[in-house]
């Protein structure tokens, strides 16, 4: 009972209330709207209709009114119709059209009457108009109904210019109010059984919409990190519904791609923090295992501090590619790439001659671009240590090419082993490293940032690559970051 009841209370005035939901505000004001259409049509139809029938009357008693003033004579100084057939052909005749016609003297008295509202009281202002020499139309009620509606129209008869007697002609109203009635009772049943069609034809429609809309509210309630595989699915309608699901699974395919990319580099950084780690604390194990020799202590040093610098690479290479990721954080200046690339090159020729690698460059003068000096030592210092190191002959080129398009465009290029096809479009990912290269010294991202600064510089990072023969980088900048940024 106690459940019962909290669910009628949710649902009437609670929050999850059905008059509070988008289906019934929409019935509601379909419903509304329809409503005020249809009263001020059903206003305007009443009252032109009425203004009609009204006209009808008007013109039905002037037509009369003119027959008979055309048929009254005078004899013996009185108004009267000429013989007894006219007479009974008026009196016929009116009263087939529910009409009252009288013959009145100028002060208002009665000589001849037709109709059943002959005893009508004569009207003052009907007197004073037609002394005028105007005809008058007035609606008045009959004596013993006051709900009886007249119409009455009077018109002079005119001898010689002088006001000789009054013709007046009177006509009910039922005809007209019944009319009337009969159209007020159509629009009072029409009109609630329309707007209620309508509203019950909203509440359907709205339902019907907002049902894909309730698919992607449960949809996101059911989502978690654990799991973003799911999608709406919805056949590809191009409405509003149908493009907002659409999007929904396209946030969800790029949440779910990045919930994956964090998850592989927490397990990747993880193990590659932990390795360092494992190996301190099995050098730090066997040394204190036994008492050693000072050669033994000094080469365990030696080792403790060759893992420590390879740890505190990779954690300097891990803040470096967050920083990256954070543009907020660069500073910008107008950088002369061409000088600096010579002062790369030159400070890393010492590194490629003990290989016996060559390392030259074709630069134009005068390639500059506004961006962060720091990040792009760092850029071209990563391709080139990873040129250097996987080139065992030959030699490593540097060349580049004027701004075009707003870009300017820079190729390292080495003759060294090369990139299998399976491995090349992995190169830029965090911590993957190819078969090949798991021998030499790196975490694996080294190329991951070098992207990363690119992207940051508006820009990005390809590569061509044939084993055996060498690999290609071809890195383009933005020259103007800041027009990239606005």
């Amino acid at each position: 009972m106690t459940r019962a009841r909290a669910w009628i209370v949710n649902h009437t005035v609670g929050p999850s209330a059905f008059w509070r939901t988008l289906r019934f505000r929409f019935a509601f004001w379909v419903g509304a709207l329809l409503l005020l259409a249809q009263a001020a049509l059903a206003a305007f139809v009443y009252a032109r209709l009425e203004d009609r029938l009204s006209n009808n009357v008007d013109d039905t008693l002037r037509l009369n009114a003119a027959q008979i003033r055309a048929m009254v004579e005078a004899q013996e100084g009185e108004l009267a119709l000429p013989d007894e057939d006219v007479n009974d052909s008026l009196s016929a005749d009116l009263q087939e059209q529910s009409l009252t016609a009288r013959i009145l003297s100028p002060s208002g008295e009665i000589i001849q009457a037709y109709g059943i509202y002959r005893d009508l009281p004569i009207n003052t202002s009907i007197l004073d108009a037609v002394h005028q020499q105007q005809e008058k139309l007035v609606t008045t009620t009959e004596p013993d109904d006051a709900d009886d509606k007249l119409r009455v129209l009077a018109v002079p008869i005119l001898q010689d210019g002088e006001l000789a007697g009054i013709v007046e002609v009177t006509q009910t109203m039922d005809s007209v109010e019944d009319t009337l009635e009969q159209l007020l009772i159509i629009f009072q049943i029409g009109m609630p059984i329309s707007v209620i069609i309508a509203a019950l034809g909203g509440y359907g429609l709205a339902a019907r919409v907002l049902a894909r809309v309730d698919s992607i509210t449960d949809m996101a309630q059911r989502i978690s990190a654990e799991d973003l595989s799911a999608r709406l699915d919805f056949p590809p309608i191009n409405d509003e519904v149908g493009r907002l699901a659409q999007t929904f699974d396209m946030m969800l395919g790029r949440l779910e791609e990045s919930f994956q990319r964090e998850r592989q580099f927490t397990s990747d950084a993880s193990h590659e923090l932990r390795t360092p780690l494992a190996a301190m604390r099995t050098i730090l194990d066997m040394t204190r295992a036994k008492r050693r020799s000072v050669e033994d202590y000094e080469q365990a040093l030696d080792d403790l501090a060759g893992e420590m610098d390879r740890l505190q690479g990779l954690v300097s290479d891990l803040l470096r590619l967050a920083r990256n990721e954070s543009p907020e954080t660069a500073t910008h200046e107008t950088v002369d790439l061409s000088a600096l690339l010579v002062d790369i090159a030159d400070s890393l020729r010492p590194l490629a001659e003990r290989k016996h690698l060559g390392l030259d460059h074709t630069l134009p003068e005068g390639l500059t671009l506004n961006g962060d000096r720091d990040q792009l030592i760092r850029l071209f210092v990563n391709l080139l240590e990873n040129a250097v190191k996987f080139t065992d002959q030959g030699a490593i080129t540097i060349s580049g090419a004027a701004a075009s398009a707003g870009f300017v465009t820079i190729t390292i290029a080495d003759t060294g082993q090369g990139i299998a096809p399976e491995h090349l479009p992995h190169v830029f990912e965090r911590f993957y490293r190819a078969e090949a290269s798991r021998t030499t010294a790196g975490a694996g991202l080294g190329l991951t940032i070098a992207l990363s600064i690119a992207r940051a510089h508006g820009g990005t990072i390809e590569v061509e690559s044939e084993v055996g023969q060498g690999t290609r980088f071809r890195v383009l900048l933005r020259t103007d970051l800041r027009a990239n940024l606005t």
